[in-house]
């Protein structure tokens, strides 16, 4: 069974990973040439857009995997696409009617009322966004990852495409005059990262359309209350984790200075950019992991598989943030000059995805169960801690104390959610084992850490990459872990 889950995790994960490097091309690239304060309005917008789609998608997806998992027959289970799929399709035209009814308004309180076409363009990304997840869940539920692999590719290829010409192109076509040079605007460099985007979606639906043959988005009103039923907790404790995980930016905004404030967030933007990469990993096992979990299981085997899941998720965690943590100036080089003064928060950024990955895996056995309301207390205690501790830190730490904020956030949902599981859905994980892999990663961050104080440049990156190979050779020794079944898996799946 956890070979299944590991060989969909890393067909996903070459997706993920992928579409990430190509995505990261964009990083380096914009922080090279944006000053820190426009890249700070575009982690400032995509910061905002996350917040409408968890609205938006009203906890569906899961609702889509839950009740897909339990249907009987071909035709119940398209009746429950149909029925998400329609119901998230109408709430998001729903929004974007309401964005260009008001979109002057929300440009004024915003604070780009000279860049109105910044909302209606942000608003039309979220409704292509919202309208096409319902089908990358059918994809995901229905295992098929090469197709869903090849969408997700093909839309970052796009949005680069798309940034690659307004920001090289365009200028130069414009310098001949004509028609380009009328439509061409150098002031207008935020939003042709957005227009890009916009494109990337609008070919993204286009792609997916042809994978909906036959059905057509339309609630079956009974099935949609059932389906609501369940999801509206997650829907409640999406809003609040996406706080969680987005809010430090608004605070970065509200409660710094001024004039520093969208530098400040431009460099907390591309610091956390790069710690990504260690969230990639929690993303791709999301995509094998829930339909996978929130299918038909009986109680035993799931508590044993959940167990074992998230022992191999932390091993697997632990060697990225090693990997990372350990070569700061190597990763530092993903980002601008400019950029480089906040790489030191890098390690806290890469603790609080871990912590976060840790909180997924823990969120599993209510989503099986159906008593999601347990979500609403994880996120809910986890939001609470994540303004306090923001409205605390970072006046005084300013965006080093959002990183903290959101370390601090993230290991109390660890905290709660565990207490959660341990007393209504005992789970038999290996406290001992888990506990000492976590150790052996931070004896060795510390070593690494210390002894590079000392070292000069080569003999440090040696040691650091020596100790990382030396904890995955043990993690995989003690494990038994068969490497080459696990790719020989995934490549059987991916076919």
């Amino acid at each position: 069974m956890l070979r299944k889950l590991a060989g969909q995790t890393m067909i996903y994960g070459v997706s993920s990973i992928v579409a990430r490097l190509l995505n990261y091309l964009l990083t380096p690239y914009l922080t090279r040439i944006m000053p820190t304060d426009e890249y700070g309005a575009i982690t400032y917008f995509y910061s905002l857009i996350p917040f409408a789609l968890v609205v938006l998608t009203m906890g569906m997806e899961s609702g889509y995997f839950r009740f897909a998992g339990k249907a009987a027959t071909p035709e119940e289970r398209k009746k429950v696409f149909a029925t998400t799929w329609g119901a998230v399709s109408y709430a998001g035209l729903g929004f974007m009617a309401l964005v260009l009814l008001f979109r002057g308004d929300l440009a004024q309180a915003l604070g780009y009322a000279a860049t109105p076409s910044y909302i209606w363009i942000v608003g039309a990304i979220i409704m292509l966004d919202v309208v096409t997840a319902i089908p990358f869940a059918r994809l995901r539920e229905e295992n098929r990852a090469v197709r869903y692999v090849v969408v997700r590719v093909a839309s970052v290829a796009i949005n680069i495409a798309g940034c690659i010409f307004f920001f090289e192109l365009l200028p130069r076509l414009a310098g001949h005059g004509g028609a380009w040079a009328a439509i061409y605007d150098p002031s207008y460099g935020v939003g042709y990262v957005l227009v890009a985007n916009l494109i990337a979606s609008l070919a993204t639906l286009l792609i997916l359309l042809p994978t909906c043959r036959g059905v057509v988005p339309r609630v079956d009103r009974r099935l949609f209350r059932q389906i609501l039923a369940y999801s509206m907790p997650l829907l409640v404790s999406g809003i609040a984790g996406t706080a969680n995980e987005f809010i430090d930016r608004q605070m970065i905004m509200f409660l710094m200075p001024a004039g520093e404030a969208a530098s400040a967030l431009g460099i907390y933007g591309a610091v956390v950019k790069i710690g990504v990469v260690l969230m990639l990993f929690t993303q791709m096992y999301r995509m094998a992991a829930e339909p996978f979990f929130l299918a038909s299981f009986k109680k035993e085997d799931f508590a044993r598989s959940n167990a074992e899941a998230l022992k191999y998720f932390i091993i697997v965690s632990v060697a990225i943030f090693l990997a990372i943590a350990l070569f700061p100036r190597v990763f530092a080089l993903i980002v601008g000059a400019d950029f480089r003064v906040g790489i030191y928060i890098l390690p806290v950024v890469l603790l609080a995805n871990v912590c976060s990955g840790v909180v997924l895996n823990l969120s599993f056995w209510y989503k099986q169960t159906g008593q999601t309301r347990f979500a609403i207390w994880v996120t809910g205690i986890g939001l609470a801690v994540t303004v306090a501790a923001n409205v605390w830190l970072v006046p005084r730490l300013g965006y080093y104390g959002a990183a903290i904020a959101r370390l601090a956030c993230e290991a109390t949902m660890v905290a709660v959610s565990y207490y959660l599981c341990r007393r209504y859905y005992p789970i038999p994980y290996d406290l001992r084992r888990i506990g000492g892999y976590v150790l052996l990663g931070g004896v060795i961050y510390g070593v690494g850490t210390i002894a590079g104080r000392w070292l000069p440049e080569v003999a440090k990156y040696s040691l650091n990459l020596a100790l990382v190979i030396l904890f995955v050779l043990y993690a995989v020794r003690r494990e038994r872990i068969d490497v080459r079944g696990l790719v020989r898996s995934a490549l059987r799946r991916g076919r």
